[in-house]
């Protein structure tokens, strides 16, 4: 019996670590989805055709030689991080470097394309969980145990629910 009463207390404490790494987790995607809800309103925006560099340096009526004195390289090498940017290639270090010798800062982020990284946890755990659900369905049906179509949206929908609150390493496979 006393190891019993210790095991309770073990379990006691491994639930209450799992309960808090639960809401920690909660509140980091919160967090997360907070600071992307400004980037929201950009999800119709486009980058111009020539990027950011060339733009704002045409606009202000910069040459590449000015540009490439400001930045202490060629007109050459300007012109090679324009082509660079417009086509996906540039580093964000080098993004930074233009935009402060342009007076400017360099905002990036991600805009989730469900709405919310909540959203794409709980997609992402339905498509999991009806993988799981109906492989075991199906193992079942061959041992003529089918389930019913209520029952089996009933279990997508509980274990969808279980994948979301426990965030199992899987959920990513």
């Amino acid at each position: 019996m006393h190891y019993s009463g210790y095991n309770h207390k073990f379990a006691f404490i491994i639930s209450g670590y799992n309960l808090m790494e639960t809401l920690k987790q909660k509140l980091l995607i919160e967090q997360a989805d907070r600071k992307l809800e400004l980037f929201k309103s950009l999800n119709s925006f486009t980058i111009p055709q020539y990027g950011w560099v060339h733009t704002i340096r045409i606009a202000i009526k910069m040459s590449l030689r000015q540009l490439g004195n400001r930045l202490n390289i060629s007109p050459q090498s300007v012109k090679e991080i324009e082509e660079r940017e417009a086509n996906g290639s540039i580093t964000i270090k080098s993004l930074k470097e233009v935009g402060n010798m342009l007076d400017m800062k360099l905002v990036y982020g991600f805009i989730p394309k469900n709405e919310s990284i909540e959203k794409m946890i709980e997609k992402r755990a339905n498509e999991v969980a009806k993988e799981i659900v109906l492989r075991t369905s199906q193992t079942m049906k061959l041992e003529d145990q089918e389930n019913s179509k209520i029952r089996l949206e009933k279990a997508i929908k509980n274990k969808a629910e279980e994948i979301k609150n426990k965030m199992p390493k899987y959920l990513w496979d």
